[in-house]
């Protein structure tokens, strides 16, 4: 398997990079690496596994729906795995190992991480520099931008909210999805029309 799917780098700016598995494997998402100042970390962890790619220090989880393949680096690099408590209590969560619950809003590697909740118990959104990270929140960009339809509705609308008080704060340049990536001003408006249009 690990000669047949191919993590495949695409890169966002300087410090950060996409990865996907080529071929799409299963429900196929992004993960990003960050090049931080204290060390290289993901967002999120690609499906599949190749030994030979660069190592990260740790995986920082925006919910339990794409840990991919993170048991295995973990184990080959010993990164610590981040994952929200509400998250990390969940049956498709137990196989995976958690080296740090998260409880709440916090600051790591110059990272800043804002608890959300909402698409699941335990969703979290990154920032770092000028790049949001906000996985399968809502998606895709542009005027037909939804809600992740998977999971309680009216808890993922409520909860929007809070991530567009958190963005509307910082000047960033680019949002990171999970098979997207996109000018932040741009889907910053979308955002604010998918809010309003479910108030």
């Amino acid at each position: 398997a690990e000669q047949t799917y191919r993590v495949t780098p695409h890169q966002i700016n300087n410090y950060v990079t996409q990865l996907i598995s080529v071929p799409r494997l299963g429900m196929e998402h992004a993960a990003y690496r960050i090049e931080t100042d204290s060390g290289a970390v993901w967002i999120d962890c690609p499906s599949a596994f190749n030994r030979d790619l660069e190592p990260v220090e740790a995986i920082y989880f925006t919910h339990k729906d794409f840990m991919g393949a993170s048991n295995q680096y973990r184990d080959l690099w010993d990164a610590k795995v981040y994952l929200h408590i509400n998250d990390a209590e969940h049956p498709l969560a137990e196989q995976f190992p958690i080296d740090n619950k998260i409880y709440g809003d916090f600051t790591e590697h110059g990272i800043e991480a804002f608890y959300i909740g909402g698409h699941t118990p335990g969703f979290m959104i990154y920032i770092y520099g000028k790049v949001l990270f906000i996985c399968d929140y809502a998606f895709p960009p542009g005027s037909s931008m939804q809600f992740n339809p998977f999971g309680p509705k009216n808890q993922t609308r409520k909860r929007a909210s809070r991530i567009l008080d958190i963005v509307s704060e910082r000047s960033l340049e680019v949002v990171c999805g999970f098979n997207f990536f996109s000018e932040f001003d741009s889907w910053r408006e979308d955002f604010k029309h998918l809010l309003d249009r479910a108030r």
